[in-house]
């Protein structure tokens, strides 16, 4: 491959960044550039995307550096103040802007959000504004929805029309308002379009007014018109299936769950308000860390569009986002006054463990010191136990397939290819992350069921299923055409070569496996058949991550 001009300038411009985001006096605890290097080593070709990242202590940038290309067309590459988009980062910048509007007397966070929607069903409780915030509305997803519709994100046009008719459309929640955490991006859009209702104003209008403007935050906006030129904006890329670089843009004008244009630079002027309070002030502060509670009084992780917490050890206060092919994550560690700011305009991106990385470096023996206990060593258990435990398992909640596997001692949750639990004793395993499975006592010869527990998701009920080997005759039952108003699609089940197939309205389709009696699954959604009087199969569901028990109804 020929040499690039860029690929000699490149090294040049980050020291250049470096020197000047670290000019005056050098803090106490600076970290050699070869160490932070080390941590983006994977995303420093100058032939590829890449990223780049920033650190404040006690709310002054310290470090900024970039690597990798903004643009692969161009030759041109990532710097400090390339402008990525973070993804779901943008959360919290959306919940600043509700809570200033509550602040501000305009609307109050236990309003029901009927009196700003009027067009979304009344699902006979109320959902205030705060469960927008919380995530524990109960709403839907709406581009889950879309999804299932055959419009996935990124593959048409979406705005916050689209966003608000398909939440208005849907005539059931995922649970009861305030029973459980569902992270869903409707409730953020809606609270964008909130704004907007009360205020008059755009959302971006706002939040230049109210946010970034204060902060000094001067290249940051709102993505509402993915039109618009936006100067030393980055380019999304994920390798194709030729190996190549292709482009993944997001293609669509929804914004508020995600769709913040910034640099890593502004992204650390934000968090610092989270400590000071110079917009919005100490009671800003608290709504903003304000964890949701749940109608059984439990605490979730969740806050103002910021998950509250620990790692290793140390009080840490983050998001994570995607959007397309930029990835981002942005975490605080209130009590050692470290910050970092990571962005990468490459789907392969971890930004969480880029970020993390970065952090430890600067915590340094605050880590060490403090997590000591952190990590669940497990213990050992006879494997057979271990065994006995394994197969398939059902959320009680929503019905979807749960395979857990044995790996010696311990446990994984989604087969040998997903992710570990250790043993903590012979009945409960636990991970690093938070996550555990404490089983019940089991009947005579059988698996027991299980309260699965995750740092947002308490005492989840999973129940153990047997296997589901269907005949000729039992896939003959499934057969048919099957509607949903609800997302507007008309799915057809067939059966070829042996198996049962479900198909769209361009008749593709991919062949479902059997999971457990009248309950298949294929890419992580589980759909489920229902028999009314005599049997008959009148009507299916499906269960995926953001959208529960949607119904379709058998129309021949």
């Amino acid at each position: 491959m020929k040499t690039r001009l860029w690929a000699l300038i490149l090294p040049l411009a980050a020291g250049l960044a470096c020197s000047q985001a670290n000019s005056g006096d050098a803090p106490e605890g600076t970290v050699d550039l070869a160490s932070l290097d080390a941590v983006f080593s994977d995303f420093s070709d100058p032939d590829g995307p890449g990223c780049a990242f920033a650190v404040s202590r006690d709310g002054q940038q310290v470090m900024a550096r970039a690597y990798g290309m903004a643009n692969l067309e161009w030759d041109i590459p990532n710097t400090p103040e390339t402008v990525f988009e973070p993804g779901s980062v943008s959360k919290q910048f959306t919940a600043a802007a509700t809570i200033l509007l509550a602040l501000d007397g305009r609307i109050d966070l236990d309003d029901d959000i009927r009196e700003y929607f009027p067009e979304m069903p009344d699902y006979g409780e109320p959902i205030t504004v705060r469960m927008l915030v919380h995530h524990t509305s109960g709403l839907r997803d709406w581009g889950s929805v879309a999804g299932i519709e055959g419009w996935a994100r990124t593959t048409r046009i979406h705005t916050h029309k689209h966003a608000l008719d398909i939440a208005s459309r849907q005539q059931a929640l995922n649970y009861e308002p305030g029973l459980y955490y569902s992270y869903t991006n409707t409730g953020y859009n809606l609270q964008a379009m909130l704004v907007e209702r009360v205020t008059g104003q755009t959302f971006d209008e706002f939040s230049q007014e109210r946010i970034f403007g204060p902060l000094g935050m001067t290249k940051t906006q709102w993505r509402d018109d993915f039109t618009e030129i936006v100067e030393e904006r980055s380019v999304g890329y994920r390798r194709g299936a030729d190996g190549e670089w292709h482009m993944l843009m997001p293609f669509e004008n929804v914004h508020g769950n995600g769709g913040l244009l910034t640099t890593v630079g502004d992204l650390l002027r934000f968090t610092r308000n989270l400590d000071t309070g110079e917009v919005g002030g100490p009671e800003f502060i608290r709504l903003m860390h304000e964890q949701g509670t749940l109608t059984s009084g439990r605490q979730i992780s969740y806050a103002g569009g910021l998950f509250v917490g620990e790692y290793r050890g140390v009080r840490e206060v983050q998001h994570s986002g995607g959007t397309a092919a930029y990835r981002g994550f942005l975490t605080r560690f209130p009590d050692h006054g470290v910050a970092v700011s990571v962005m990468c305009n490459v789907g392969e991106a971890n930004p969480g463990g880029l970020a993390r990385g970065v952090a430890e470096l600067y915590l340094g023996d605050a880590i060490s010191e403090e997590s000591a206990d952190d990590d669940p060593a497990g213990v050992e258990v006879d494997p057979a136990r271990v065994a006995a435990l394994a197969g398939g398992y059902r959320d009680t909640r929503t019905g979807q397939f749960m395979e857990l596997a044995a790996d010696g001692s311990s446990l994984r949750v989604g087969g040998m290819q997903g992710f570990q639990l250790a043993a903590m004793s012979e009945t409960e395993f636990g991970s690093p992350d938070g996550i555990s499975i404490a089983f019940e006592a089991a009947a005579e010869g059988g698996r027991p069921a299980a309260i699965m527990n995750t740092p947002v998701a308490v005492d989840v009920r999973i129940e153990p299923v047997g296997e589901f080997s269907p005949t000729a005759a039992d896939l003959a039952d499934y057969v048919g055409a099957y509607r949903s108003d609800e997302a507007e699609v008309t799915y057809w089940v067939e059966v070829e070569d042996g198996s049962l197939v479900l198909k769209d309205r361009y008749g593709d389709g991919e062949a479902l496996d059997p999971v457990y009696p009248d309950a298949f699954t294929q890419g992580g959604t589980t759909y489920i058949f229902h028999r009314g009087d005599g049997g008959r199969v009148t009507e299916a569901s499906l269960s995926q991550g953001r959208v529960w028990d949607l119904r379709f109804d058998r129309v021949q």
